[in-house]
């Protein structure tokens, strides 16, 4: 469930499935576009915090549903969103923020960790991959040694040491987060507006390169990746081939 409400010129949207450590099933990923796109819609909106419900950020996609690339398509198109908004947007992550969480918090324009705060990309434990931009974003916010860590080796960052490569800008809660959102949301709109456009136009395009999708395609139709999610579900370690 994705709940979204307007606090002054603030819109907070809370990611709320507890009992998932707020796992994105497909009904929420289309809660989520919605949320984004209201407010990115709205006026009165000058800056967006993320967040999730008791404890959580975001532990990627609901494996116990279904999960393939229209998934990962819908999920993108919400970051895009997300990216693109002419205000500034902060991941406000507590706990997990893991696959799908960490591609979400990549993608705002800032990050607020509290001490429990865990980012990873678990994806070769399941035979998948994730998009191109997520891998690029990633490399030019923590540097290609975090990023080569959490994609090739599945390494998990505390908060600490997403500080260190500069993953995270600040520490603190989500009240923290609400605090510099409301202090941004003072600030001159259009000046923010046109200094988020350079900054997005100074980091790799947005778009993959046909090499990238041929191995993205190849990933999602391999049988190593049923294997995994069926590794997954039934709790064993999955046997990959590479096939």
């Amino acid at each position: 469930m994705i709940h979204s409400e307007r606090q002054g010129s603030v819109t907070l949207i809370t990611f709320d499935r507890p009992e998932r450590r707020n796992a994105l099933s497909y009904e929420d990923v289309d809660g989520f576009a919605v949320a984004v796109g209201d407010a990115v819609a709205d006026p009165e909106t000058r800056a967006l915090v993320l967040t999730g419900a008791q404890g959580d950020f975001c532990a990627g996609a609901d494996l116990q549903g279904a999960v393939d690339s229209e998934f990962v398509s819908n999920l993108l198109e919400v970051l895009d969103v997300l990216r693109q908004a002419p205000f500034p947007t902060i991941a406000a992550v507590e706990g997990y923020a893991l696959g799908a969480g960490t591609q979400i918090a990549v993608a705002c324009d800032l990050r607020v960790a509290s001490h429990t705060a865990k980012f990873g990309i678990p994806a070769a434990k399941l035979g998948l991959m994730i998009d191109q931009w997520t891998v690029q974003r990633l490399a030019h916010i923590a540097g290609q040694g975090a990023a080569r860590a959490i994609l090739l080796g599945c390494d998990i960052l505390t908060a600490e040491q997403a500080v260190n490569v500069g993953l995270v800008q600040r520490t603190g809660a989500l009240e923290d987060a609400l605090e510099w959102a409301h202090h941004i949301a003072t600030l001159a709109p259009l000046s923010i507006a046109g200094h988020k456009l350079g900054l997005n136009q100074s980091e790799p395009l947005a778009q993959s390169t046909p090499e990238f999708d041929v191995a993205f395609r190849l990933a999602w139709e391999s049988e190593d990746l049923q294997e995994g999610l069926d590794a997954f579900r039934t709790r064993r370690p999955p046997e990959f081939k590479g096939k």
